[in-house]
């Protein structure tokens, strides 16, 4: 017991190292708030309605800062220019992702990839021995390796693929009001939105095994790490995210995850999306960290509560099919 006890604590406090500082602004959390994994999902390329699991693994732990006010509303007609289909010509011709399966960062890039229709595919990461990355000296997901050129940090991909695929000239032809609101709302989702989500995804026990189950089952995991992780991890995090309510001041999670889906659907303020009639970075932002919680009771609960499941079920439907191919 003492044995598995201990290969618990290493795995997963050895998982999170490499993508704790994805966003590059986290400061230093104790060593027992690091026995945490990833969002979880599953890989389903087939089909857009894939069941994906949401863990803290990679995102910054902490909570939710003052919620952001609703941007001001553009015309419903009115697109952001720098969401155009890109030209034939511009799209990479080989787009290789390394990922934890479970990451919310690689969400966001997958988002993003599958939006607009980029080929791409997959090298699932061991988190405890990451010899799928030992050739990087960028030793976090998600790594993105763009017709040889190696991307990383996820809201960078994003920002670099944009320039790629669709040509600076039309990026920055793109209004400063719509690219000002995006901007905002992009920096919301990692600052603020992800934040919500830990302590909801281990609210209790049946949802911290419910979380770890999918992890383990989808991660690339030993068999004996995907054993001793599922519980230890999961009784883990059950603790941390009691700790990290008192922490932050969280006295009704399930509350804080609903204001922070009304607070969206705020913003949007009658769009059918924030970048018009056509996602933008922000919602494709916001789709893919919510995507991994969807169908957890967690995300189920948000739907049935808030006034966001008609605006993800657009944005679903406007990613449409995964573009991952086999590698």
């Amino acid at each position: 017991m003492r044995r598995a006890s201990t290969l618990a604590s290493s795995v997963l406090s050895r998982t999170l190292t490499p993508t704790l500082h994805e966003g590059g602004a986290l400061s230093t959390i104790n060593h027992r708030f690091l026995l945490v994994a990833l969002y979880s999902t599953t890989s389903n390329t087939g089909s857009s309605h894939s069941r994906r699991i949401f863990n803290p693994f990679s995102s910054s732990l902490g909570v939710a800062g003052a919620l952001v006010s609703a941007a001001a509303a553009a015309s419903l007609s009115q697109d952001v220019l720098a969401k155009e289909p890109p030209r034939a010509e511009l799209v990479p011709k080989e787009v290789v992702l390394y990922q934890y399966e479970a990451c919310p960062f690689c969400n966001k890039v997958k988002a993003y990839l599958d939006y607009y229709d980029i080929p791409y595919k997959v090298v699932e990461v061991n988190p405890i021995s990451k010899k799928e990355i030992k050739w990087s000296d960028y030793k976090k997901v998600p790594i993105l390796m763009v017709d040889g050129e190696q991307l990383v940090d996820s809201s960078a991909i994003i920002d670099k693929l944009r320039n790629k695929i669709h040509g600076k000239e039309i990026v920055e032809s793109a209004s400063d009001k719509d690219d000002d609101e995006e901007i905002k709302w992009r920096r919301w989702v990692d600052n603020h939105l992800v934040h919500v989500l830990s302590p909801n995804i281990y609210r209790n026990t049946s949802e911290a095994l419910e979380s770890f189950d999918y992890i383990t089952s989808n991660g690339n995991f030993s068999f004996t790490e995907r054993i001793t992780v599922k519980y230890a991890g999961a009784a883990a995090m059950y603790f941390v995210s009691k700790n990290l309510k008192k922490k932050y001041n969280i006295t009704d999670e399930r509350a804080a995850l609903y204001e922070a889906a009304e607070t969206w659907v705020a913003a949007l303020n009658g769009r059918e999306f924030l970048g018009g009639s056509k996602p933008n970075l922000a919602d494709l932002a916001v789709f893919g960290v919510l995507r991994p919680i969807r169908y957890l009771r967690s995300g189920r609960d948000m739907v049935e509560q808030t006034r966001i499941g008609d605006w993800y079920t657009r944005v679903e439907n406007a990613v449409g099919e995964s573009a991952r191919i086999k590698a």
